[in-house]
């Protein structure tokens, strides 16, 4: 299962999370994150209106692209966030790092 990546803009993509980010596919988002900030996409909004499971190494490998693009100002954003994935980042307080949109139009507007 690989990452749904939908280009926005030459420095914006809009990644569709799919069924879940967990220990089993952590290291292929981390691959296809590097070869879009390799491409210099510095926002990535994250689709995740069909994930139902979000465990800590996927929680990880989201901080991992975060902390790659921050330091030049990129931005990492949460849209359509299902309810499982919502208890996720209630429970961790993920809420204080990363924004989240009611949509994916909400986050590209945002973000624009």
């Amino acid at each position: 299962m690989s990452f749904d990546v939908e280009s926005h803009s030459s420095d914006t993509v809009i990644v569709h999370m799919g069924e879940a980010l967990d220990f089993r596919n952590a290291d292929e988002f981390k691959d296809t994150f590097q070869d879009h900030v390799e491409d210099g996409v510095r926002n990535f909004i994250l689709d995740f209106s069909d994930t139902e499971v979000l465990d800590s190494t996927g929680l990880g490998s989201i901080f991992s692209l975060y902390r790659e693009i921050s330091p030049e100002d990129g931005k990492v954003a949460f849209a359509d966030v299902s309810r499982p994935v919502q208890v996720v980042v209630q429970l961790t307080r993920t809420y204080k790092v990363f924004r989240q949109f009611p949509s994916v139009q909400a986050a590209k507007e945002a973000l624009a």
